[in-house]
């Protein structure tokens, strides 16, 4: 088919074009009708014919009325070609034709429904004024429409799309005003609860008294807005008024209305006069309280604290007519969580079960953090077990919070299961899952594996101070501190910043390694870098400056503390006070204790068994004695440690029968003796002759801890009874360790040596050898390292003998 030319076209409409305008529309009109326009495609069949009509009729003498090009371009319009009505309505305009009210009617709401248009509608505003035409309803309903369509689906399509919607709303607001008749309520409450939806608060109250003083009286919708905006504005008494507005006018409060003002006390912690809108609402019968009312203030419970009133308040709900839903549940479960009443928590999690109320992600991750936060990981795996049977997707948190408590609690390769199983749903995990990953393989002194994850997230570009600041902390207790100095300098290669925790990390991994001048030299660096040592910084360098000698200085830097004004603890003071028993100062220790009271300070159960080891150490029983008591009538429970320490104390000073009095009564008030205290008590005993109750501790320890212990007691005339003790450890499966080789390397070294001892201590040494080479799975790498090498001198000190 042979294509002719748009001149050509013009043409032939002009040949058929009707010569009387009452023709013409007919003809547009039957043409616009014709279903055999509207074939495929039918869009662009009527659109091309129509600006075909629209182009001819510009080149017509006498130019043909503006109604006729109005209503060519509501013809377009209403196809939604509103890109194509804005051209069209510019070469109206050059050609000197005059729209009326309808043309700029159409345009501006062109311009409305087009994303990209600047202003809106807001162009056409200076036609109106220079044709000296009036605003109409048509108009303000376009552009009403328009803000409300812009700033609800496309809010992000400006470079500052809240003040451009903001100045658009100003404009249409104020023109509606202006522009006679007044605009109904209901228009310019869309206005102001768009604005509010954008969070311009402060721009609504201003245009509500304009409102006002043009005489619209507000409805409650207008008034429920208000009411809102005063709330997040912190006016709450201005709010109430509003309240009191409803009456004057003659309006009836809504649930609404009293949702938002128990929302508006409850987000300024204001819960009393929450509770007391709500006990008004129900004592004035104004309306039945909504479930989204109990939430609300379920929530402003919780956030005061007030757990059991929440609780009560979930109880009542049902006896209101008003069902308690996930919300409801999740509220005050995820408050009691928090204060870590994982039990009632789950009592109630298992009654939102039972009520057939389907618990979702975020109760789900309530209860995790929850136990998690206990170290209860069984409980957290249990519920993740649980929410995977329900097909309730866990998110990219829970994983999180599963994954860090597991490497926290020695489990990396429990860890390491979760990680992949969340790999396996498709959820990518964040830094701080591979930082926690790190810090689990960090804390088993696994630093080949931590060093891969930090190389990964090296990769991935996502490492940050935490995560450096994690393998710092790690190679400093792996006693690597020079391998930590290299992340150091990879973070300033990476223009990271070392924070106070990093430096603090590091400091103490020098001090530790007996590199006193080194961590000083970082004390000073951090601070020139702006990094301002805390308390806990300051406690690691007097800990490293007592464990080195340095006396002066330590007390030089607890000075300097107390002139920055840091908060001075009592774990601060236990270091300084454990430093000067160290040194051998106990005099300034035991002032320093006693005037702990003056600084506003109770000295806690450590700082007892701190003075209490010093004491000892001096030979200062009675005194150390004369604590343990002032402890009990402090309501201090002594632990362990501390009844070791004086046991230790009474048995090295012969005092044996006190020594075995302070054991019995240690059980009696709860505290288990561990194998440390053992050993000392079975040394102590044998060391005085008291053999029978010697092995009468040992028979209470049994098996292989018992045999570690042995040696305490063997003299000439108890190696066959030590003997039958390995012979015993044999029968029972149990392996030796560096402790049993230890005994029995003792035992072949003394002048008569029973003949059973060789075969057993071949017998040993080969499950020794077996037991060992499974010894990196069974124990941290870091303690698996010194182990081996305790081991090996352990051996060689075997084939000696």
């Amino acid at each position: 088919m042979m294509m002719l030319s748009r001149s050509s076209t013009r043409g032939m409409l002009s040949s058929c074009l009707p010569s009387t305008l009452d023709n013409f529309i007919a003809f547009f009109h039957s043409k616009s009708g014709d279903t055999r326009l509207f074939r495929d495609p039918p869009a662009t069949s009527s659109v091309e014919q129509t600006l075909n009509m629209f182009d001819e009729m510009l080149h017509m003498r006498p130019v043909p009325p503006v109604a006729c090009f109005s209503q060519l371009l509501a013809q377009i319009a209403r196809l939604e070609r509103y890109d194509a009505v804005i051209p069209l309505f510019k070469q109206m305009g050059v050609m000197g034709i005059a729209p009326d009210a309808s043309t700029l009617n159409i345009v501006t709401n062109c311009y409305c429904h087009l994303k990209h248009a600047p202003g809106l509608g807001l162009p056409v505003f200076p036609h109106f004024l220079k044709l000296g035409l009036q605003l109409d309803i048509t108009t303000f309903t376009a552009l009403i429409n328009a803000f409300l369509l812009q700033t609800t689906t496309h809010p992000k399509k400006a470079s500052n799309p809240k003040l451009y919607s903001l100045d658009f709303a100003l404009t249409v607001f104020h023109e509606m005003l202006r522009t006679p008749p007044l605009p109904s309520v209901i228009s310019l409450t869309n206005i102001l609860g768009q604005l509010v939806r954008l969070k311009h608060y402060s721009a609504v109250i201003p245009l509500f008294k304009q409102m006002l003083l043009c005489r619209i009286a507000p409805d409650a919708y207008t008034l429920n807005v208000i009411i809102n905006c005063f709330c997040h504005l912190s006016r709450m008494g201005f709010g109430l008024s509003v309240l009191g507005s409803f009456f004057k006018l003659g309006l009836q409060p809504n649930v609404i209305t009293f949702n938002t003002l128990i929302h508006g006390f409850v987000l300024h912690n204001q819960v009393g006069e929450a509770s007391r809108i709500f006990t008004n609402m129900l004592e004035g019968g104004y309306c039945k309280p909504s479930v989204v009312t109990f939430n609300t203030l379920i929530k402003g419970f919780c956030k005061n604290g007030n757990k059991s009133a929440a609780v009560q308040l979930l109880r009542n709900m049902e006896e209101s007519g008003c069902e308690p839903n996930i919300v409801s549940y999740s509220t005050v479960i995820d408050s009691l969580c928090k204060e870590t009443l994982i039990d009632e928590a789950l009592k109630l999690f298992s009654e939102m079960i039972s009520r057939g109320i389907v618990a979702d992600v975020v109760t789900y991750s309530s209860m995790i953090h929850g136990v998690c936060r206990l170290g209860q990981w069984r409980e957290a795996t249990r519920l993740l077990d649980q929410m995977l049977s329900k097909r309730v997707s866990p998110d990219v948190f829970i994983f999180s919070v599963l994954v860090d408590t597991l490497c926290k609690e020695g489990l990396v390769l429990k860890a390491k299961s979760v990680f992949q199983m969340m790999i396996q749903r498709g959820i990518q995990p964040d830094a701080f899952i591979y930082s926690s990953l790190m810090n689990g393989y960090c804390m088993q002194g696994e630093m080949d594996k931590a060093r891969q994850i930090f190389d990964l997230l090296i990769s991935k570009r996502s490492v940050d101070v935490h995560s450096c600041s994690i393998l710092i902390d790690g190679y400093c207790k792996a006693q690597e501190v020079d391998q930590a100095k290299k992340i150091i300098k990879i973070m300033r290669v990476m223009e990271l910043v070392p924070n106070t925790i990093t430096y603090t990390s590091l400091i103490d991994g020098f001090c530790k390694a007996g590199r006193i001048q080194e961590a000083q030299k970082l004390f000073t660096e951090m601070q020139g870098c702006g990094q301002l040592p805390n308390a806990q910084t300051y406690t690691v360098m007097l800990d490293g400056l007592y464990n080195n000698q340095q006396l002066s200085m330590a007390m030089e830097l607890l000075k300097e503390m107390e002139a920055n004004k840091l908060e001075l603890t009592i774990t601060v003071y236990n270091v300084v006070i454990e430093g000067l028993c160290k040194a051998g100062n106990i005099e300034s220790a035991r002032d320093l204790f006693s005037h702990l009271s003056t600084k506003e300070l109770q000295p806690d159960v450590r700082t007892y068994t701190i003075m209490i080891h010093g004491l000892c150490c001096h030979g200062l029983l009675i005194e150390a004695e004369e604590l343990l008591k002032e402890m009990r009538c402090m309501e201090l429970v002594p632990n362990t440690i501390t009844y070791t320490t004086l046991i230790d104390g009474f048995c090295k000073a012969g005092r044996i029968q006190e020594a075995q009095k302070l054991f019995s009564e240690m059980q009696s008030c709860g505290q288990l003796p561990d194998a440390i205290t053992y050993r000392i008590m079975i040394h102590g005993l044998s060391h005085h002759g008291l053999i029978v109750e010697a092995e009468k501790l040992l028979r209470e320890i049994g098996g292989k801890d018992a045999l570690q212990m042995a040696g305490n007691i063997t003299t000439s005339s108890e190696t066959s009874w030590a003997v039958g003790l390995v012979q015993e450890m044999i029968e029972c499966g149990l392996s030796a360790d560096a402790s049993t080789m230890e005994l029995i390397a003792g035992l072949l070294c003394k002048d008569a040596v029973d003949p059973a001892l060789s075969l057993l201590n071949r017998i040993l040494k080969k499950r020794l050898h077996d037991s060992e080479q499974k010894l990196g799975l069974s124990m941290p790498l870091y303690d698996a390292k010194q182990r081996a090498s305790q081991l090996e001198t352990e051996v060689a000190s075997l084939n000696m003998c």
